[in-house]
């Protein structure tokens, strides 16, 4: 055993003794080094099941037991209320001889523990960035009691939070909470999927005057089992081969799950609802046990928990439809597959999902199916191509042949942000001096590159919609129509959230839906067909029995994905390639192939990137990320070629189109040039429709939108440093 066993706690080591350990991982001694030997920030990076989260805290509960707090000690921060459930339960268990006490605090948490740990504060608090809101706004006195004396901040799933608003809310709210208390705690960050971990280490960093220590460890590399089946449907023709060809599809999937404790992944609820019904109508023709279950964020919290509690201890195996909600790192027992339909959004969203299988150096499986419906008329080739399937190879490739992952974006002018902090600031404290709001506000680090201009011109146009107004002092305090939005329970949440009908059976409530179905109509909902009974639009819930069959339901999609040029670099390698992945299935194969053969047939009328459609239609191909394809296309816009706009397979950037009078070669020699002296996106024109995200800016000036807008979703670097100007295939290889 390493000498750092005998550096833990005494009830640490009984833990290990207990636990029949028989030795510490690389990740543990590494990070207990850190943790004991330096005063800095510390981020851990390694793969799921790994020993991160005991990495982190078998130190800090050391230093805990050593040194007791006299407030709490340890504040974790979770993106989910369920990872807070799971590792309360695994706490409870390390902890149950310490004297430490462990506390839950979020909405569903009790209110008896929360009581007792504000009137005794110490060991440990679990919460998320919205509970931590709420006790900065509406208790700063209280949030000092419990936190007065913090030695650490535990931050979970750090790769979740760095590149969006609720992250930067999340740095927001540590640096308020350093200056209520009057010094900063040491942070430690637990990620599994991280690339380069630069950014996370900057983005871990922010604001609290510590530099970071990033353990490198040598981890042994996991067997991988990937396959990648495709099945060709005939939706738009209604007889009984095309019926034959998707019962295929749900076939594949109920073979790939059946008696396996598995995870079958998709991209949207709807499609999970949509799978498990099929699936249990399979089980239930065949005469088999029903063991599939659903788990997303419309599922009732209870029926949630209901789920995992039973992935883990049932000793049939179970089979779960789920989203990203089960793809972090809920202790969710031994899984021996993961099915995944369609493409993970990411290549860190395929890595967090296949790290659910395959722990502890079992090899990990993963399947994917795709169906694409191949009776739709003809149009252009690109418009023929299941793009997400020919991303999903590159994903593929990218981690097993480089083990790369997205590195995440940090964006610069968070404005949404900026007024949720404002008025949460000015809540909490009542009235402030403009000089001083300033000074408080664009000091946090999530601010760091707005200016005192860009913060006047917010504040002016906030007094002038009253949400703020001024005091007989000339202090600014909330105004009378940002108070209905700050005493709003919705106003922690820096994410949008629709609104929403709560179903209910009986007593139970099963979830919640988007839609107000009215009487005697059929949805899904938790792996179930539903007729609603009742409709009570005024309370917003819908009264249900259930029934058999299969309905369907959708959900708005309210997420912005952005696809890396890396990406799509390797998507443009693929279908040059004559390469066969051995992962791929015959069907599979065959599609590639006819994929690329569109693609070489196209090229041989092209003109470098571009393709002729029509006389005065073109299709550009520049294979760059999101945000470098929408720099591309102001570009050419400001360079009047016409009609120009981004054409998108899902949230794929596959290509530009441009209906214009020039010709193919002229714009052939201005993508060129373009690649060669590059632009200026703050020359280009931003329409005031630009489509930026941000639960607040209703309450943001245009200007500052378009400001953010030229800022975080257009990089022009990547063109000059990406594009591709060739065509897809080189004539060589024709």
């Amino acid at each position: 055993m390493s000498n750092i066993f005998y550096r833990y706690a005494p009830f640490i080591q009984d833990y290990i003794y207990r636990n029949k350990w028989e030795e510490l991982r690389e990740i543990q001694v590494k990070a207990a080094e850190a943790v004991f030997d330096t005063d800095e920030n510390v981020l851990l990076s390694s793969g799921t099941a790994s020993g991160k989260t005991e990495a982190a805290f078998l130190p800090v509960l050391t230093q805990l037991w050593e040194n007791p707090s006299a407030s709490v000690g340890v504040l974790y921060l979770s993106p989910l209320k369920a990872l807070i459930n799971d590792q309360f339960i695994r706490l409870e268990g390390l902890l149950e001889e310490a004297g430490i006490p462990v506390t839950k605090w979020h909405g569903d948490a009790s209110p008896a523990a929360k009581k007792r740990v504000m009137k005794r504060p110490q060991g440990i608090i679990q919460t998320t960035p919205e509970s931590l809101e709420s006790m900065l706004m509406r208790n700063s006195s209280g949030a000092y009691r419990l936190f007065s004396d913090l030695r650490f901040v535990i931050i979970d799933e750090v790769h979740y939070f760095m590149d969006n608003d609720r992250g930067l809310q999340l740095l927001c709210l540590l640096e308020r909470l350093a200056r209520l208390i009057g010094f900063h705690p040491r942070r430690i960050g637990l990620s599994a999927t991280l690339g380069d971990c630069r950014n996370a280490e900057t983005w871990l960093n922010t604001g609290s005057g510590r530099r970071c220590i990033t353990p490198i460890t040598h981890e042994k590399g996991r067997s991988l089992r990937l396959s990648v089946r495709f099945f060709p449907i005939k939706e738009k023709i209604p007889n009984s081969d095309s019926k034959t060809l998707l019962q295929n599809y749900y076939d594949y999937l109920f073979e790939s799950t059946w008696n396996k404790r598995c995870i079958l992944f998709s991209n949207s609820k709807g499609e999970v609802e949509e799978n498990i019904a099929h699936l249990k109508k399979i089980a239930a023709e065949r005469h088999l046990p029903d063991n599939y279950l659903v788990h997303h964020a419309n599922i009732s919290p209870a029926l949630r928990e209901f789920t995992e509690q039973k992935m883990k201890s049932s000793e049939q195996p179970v089979c779960t439809g789920a989203t990203v909600t089960l793809e972090l790192g809920i202790d969710l027992g031994s899984l021996e597959r993961i099915v995944q339909t369609g493409c993970p959004l990411t290549v860190s969203g395929l890595v967090q999902r296949l790290g659910r299988t395959g722990r502890r150096g079992g090899t990990a499986e993963m399947r994917f199916a795709f169906r694409w419906d191949m009776s739709l008329p003809p149009q252009e080739f690109y418009k023929e191509i299941n793009w997400d399937f020919v991303m999903c190879i590159a994903m593929i490739l990218l981690y097993t042949r480089e083990r790369w992952i997205e590195p995440m974006y940090l964006p610069k002018l968070p404005y949404s942000l900026l007024y949720h902090q404002t008025m949460s600031w000015l809540s909490s404290q009542g009235s402030v001096k403009p000089q001083e709001l300033a000074r408080y506000i664009l000091t946090l680090g999530a601010f760091r590159h707005v200016s005192k201009e860009d913060y006047l011109t917010l504040l002016r146009h906030m007094l002038e919609n009253g949400q703020i107004e001024r005091d007989e002092d000339g202090g600014l305090m909330v105004g009378e129509k940002g108070e209905a939005a700050v005493s709003n329970f919705e106003f922690l949440a820096v994410f949008s959230v629709p609104s929403e009908f709560s179903v209910r059976c009986n007593a139970e409530e099963i979830g919640t839906v988007q839609t107000p179905f009215p009487e005697k109509s059929q949805f899904a909902l938790a792996g179930q067909a539903w007729e609603v009974t009742e409709l009570d639009l005024k309370e917003r819930r819908i009264f249900v029995k259930h029934i058999p069959g299969i309905s369907a339901n959708m959900w708005q999609d309210t997420g912005n994905e952005y696809v890396h040029t890396k990406v799509m670099k390797m998507i443009r390698d693929v279908l040059r390639s004559d390469e066969e992945y051995a992962f791929l299935d015959e069907s599979a194969k065959k599609r590639l192939a006819e994929i690329r053969r569109a693609c070489r047939n196209a090229a041989m009328s092209a003109v470098g990137s571009v393709f002729p459609i029509t006389p005065t239609t073109y299709a550009v191909f520049p294979f760059l990320g999101t945000r470098g394809c929408m720099a591309l296309m102001y570009e050419l816009r400001r360079r009047g070629f016409g009609s120009v706009n981004m054409w998108l397979h899902r949230y794929i950037p596959v290509c530009i189109e441009l209906k214009t009078d020039r010709d193919i070669a002229e714009i052939a020699a201005a993508l060129e040039e373009i690649k060669q002296v590059g632009a200026d996106k703050y020359s280009f024109t931003i329409p005031d429709n630009c489509e930026i995200t941000g639960k607040y800016n209703d309450y943001i000036p245009r200007e500052l939108l378009k400001k953010q807008y030229v800022e975080d979703y257009l990089d022009t670097e990547d063109i000059r440093e990406n594009m591709d100007t060739g065509a897809v295939i080189r004539a060589e290889l024709m």
